[in-house]
């Protein structure tokens, strides 16, 4: 059972049995449309309270498999799940476990709720089809003290569900602090792996919670593990924005050496993500300026069915990308740390084009200072000039224009489909146009 749309699924499904029961002469009301069931589903405890004065059948299994506990429980009323379970309502259902009263009260984490249920010895050993455990679900959502409760009633630490994962990870995934440690202290593997082979300190870094890794790395996860698929810690942290952990991480000596599933080297990733110190640290840490990507291990969804060849995805230096993405510190930092920019792709892109086509000025000049050609082409004729033309707007478009203009670009330089960048400017948007004509001193070359 999902836990949205949870009491709409059985609404819809009690509208299905009252109107069966309608239908059906003299057939005896089901119970999701009892009048207790409506007072449940309304969370209006007074009228479920007046009708307790009467004996009822609290446990009558409902069409989803659940029980009018577990409808009480989703809607987290503490007071009515309190009032059925006085009055003989059973804690752990009677149907399906996979809607229980105590799964669905893990997936919330209300001690008072958790509390009672467990009071009334509710099944902290069920298991759901899944193989997912009552304490697994709570160790992501549930309060410390709930699951020391949990694990004296008898609470296995470290099952596993059918994914390989365990409470420990739960608490991971989730940030959890004070469950991790509880969980590690009786007895759960900090390094234990889920099928796939991930450990709870990779699950930690995507909780986003700052202290989750580092409080396991501090319980014994080990940082140099990798994961089956090539993952490593800190290229995960990474992945997940964490450039802090990461930091740290190369600090202690990661392999810098190493490509991820994107084909990027730490630095290539560094620079893709504008972290200007993380670069500064990495090359320190002796990471090469000029090492290209390699090529990328991840499948996308829609090449099953769409994809007809292999992607020639071209090899790129850390410096291009820098360009590319327009970071002139990070493109500063590369060359003092011994980046070359006289790399050019396949294509014929070096670092002036790739600064130009990313619409910054900064990146632009000083990628002219590291190749002063105002007029170098790629390999269909297209200058600086003809991409900037082409960008048709942009908020550094003229001033970009125009230090190509001081720097001697010319207008007159024709690509392979035989267009100077004046022809280009003549049908550009009008941003272009004006920026063009600010910048070489033109007559408007088209109507705006």
């Amino acid at each position: 059972m999902r836990t949205r749309g949870f009491r709409r699924s059985l609404a819809l499904a009690a509208l299905c049995v009252l109107t069966r029961a309608t239908i059906a002469a003299g057939s005896e009301a089901s119970a999701s449309s009892a009048p207790i069931a409506q007072a449940v589903r309304a969370g209006d405890v007074p009228a479920a309270r007046e009708l307790l004065r009467h004996p009822l059948n609290l446990n009558e299994p409902l069409p989803d498999g659940s029980t009018l506990l577990a409808w009480a429980v989703e809607s987290q009323s503490s007071e009515m799940v309190l009032l059925l379970l006085d009055h003989g309502a059973k804690a752990n259902g009677v149907g399906d476990v996979s809607v229980a009263p105590l799964f669905i009260a893990c997936q919330y984490g209300d001690p008072v709720i958790l509390g009672a249920l467990l009071d009334k010895h509710a099944d902290v050993r069920a298991t759901r089809p899944d193989g997912i455990t009552p304490l697994s679900v709570c160790a992501g959502n549930a309060p410390t003290g709930i699951l020391e409760r949990m694990i004296r009633a008898g609470a296995g630490v470290d099952v596993a569900d059918n994914a390989g994962q365990t409470p420990l990870m739960w608490a991971a995934a989730r940030g959890r602090i004070d469950n991790i440690r509880l969980l590690v202290a009786q007895g759960a593997k900090v390094n234990g792996k889920s099928a796939k082979g991930f450990t709870p300190l990779f699950f930690s870094l995507k909780s986003h919670v700052a202290e989750a890794p580092n409080t396991l790395l501090n319980l014994g996860a080990d940082a140099g593990y990798v994961a089956p698929d090539g993952t490593s810690v800190v290229q995960l942290a990474m992945y997940q924005k964490d450039y802090a952990f990461a930091e740290q991480m190369i600090s202690r000596g990661a392999n810098l050496a190493a490509f991820d599933r994107n084909g990027n080297q730490l630095l290539h990733a560094a620079v893709l993500a504008n972290q200007a110190q993380l670069v500064k640290l990495l090359l320190a840490k002796g990471a090469d300026p000029n090492a290209l990507t390699g090529p990328s291990t991840v499948k996308m969804r829609f090449e099953v069915n769409f994809k007809s060849g292999d992607y020639d995805v071209p090899p790129k230096p850390p410096l291009l990308l820098a360009a590319e993405s327009g970071d002139a510190k990070v493109m500063q930092l590369l060359v003092e740390g011994g980046a070359k920019p006289q790399f050019r792709m396949p294509d014929g892109t070096n670092v002036v084009l790739a600064a130009a086509a990313s619409g910054k000025l900064e990146a632009l000049r000083l990628a002219l200072q590291l190749a002063p050609d105002p007029n170098t082409a790629t390999k269909d004729g297209d200058t600086a000039l003809h991409i900037l033309v082409g960008a048709g707007s942009g908020p550094e478009l003229g001033p970009m224009m125009k230090l190509l203009a001081e720097r001697g670009a010319r207008t007159d330089l024709k690509n392979r489909a035989g267009h100077t960048a004046s022809d280009l400017a003549k049908d550009a948007q009008s941003d272009a146009q004006l920026a063009y004509e600010s910048a070489f001193g033109v007559q408007r070359v088209g109507k705006l």
